[in-house]
């Protein structure tokens, strides 16, 4: 089965660079159409993810400026896993002594990765060292025609992911609350 995945997933690549080639080719098999849609929804969810990133650490930059000694790690090409599916992204890590604080984003890249579930464009987990009641899924989903973040939890309820729970999300990892 992984070698029909990997063959797969070398076809996909195959058909891609195809149709970057010849896109009166692409335009007639259909192709062109969908390269459209996902290059659409790659600028969407890189736009999403430098949000994501950047806000945190603009967060933990305020935080350092009043003596917070927070280290920031970041790496791109980044995989994680969840359940079966494979995501390809950035890694965000902050570090006060002990505490970790670790942002993950990214989305499925080829048909091998998996799919990702719920009409999610691009998914990321903050995980607390230590604190696993305290960690978050969120996915990035199209509402209302433009695309927002959501907090999905063990029952899988959407909701709204806003700039006041990333703050949350930095209070507990600094032990605030």
């Amino acid at each position: 089965m992984l070698q029909a995945m990997n063959e797969l997933d070398e076809v996909w690549e195959q058909l891609i660079a195809e149709a970057a080639r010849d896109p009166q080719a692409a335009s007639r098999d259909g192709l062109a159409e969908f390269l459209a849609v996902k290059t659409a929804n790659d600028a969407l969810r890189e736009t999403a993810v430098k949000w994501l990133f950047e806000t945190m650490q603009e967060v933990a930059e305020h935080a350092n400026r009043n003596n917070a000694r927070i280290t920031i790690e970041k790496a791109d090409s980044h995989r994680f896993s969840a359940g079966t599916t494979s995501y390809v992204g950035s890694l965000l890590k902050f570090r006060q002594g002990v505490r970790c604080l670790t942002v993950e984003a990214g989305w499925t890249r080829s048909p091998g990765d998996g799919f990702m579930r719920g009409n999610a464009l691009a998914v990321a987990r903050l995980t607390h060292f230590g604190l696993a009641r305290a960690n978050a899924e969120l996915h990035l989903i199209k509402f209302e025609d433009r695309p927002r973040w959501f907090t999905v939890g063990a029952d899988r309820l959407r909701i709204s992911f806003e700039l006041k729970d990333l703050i949350n999300h930095f209070q507990v990892f600094l032990g605030v609350v």
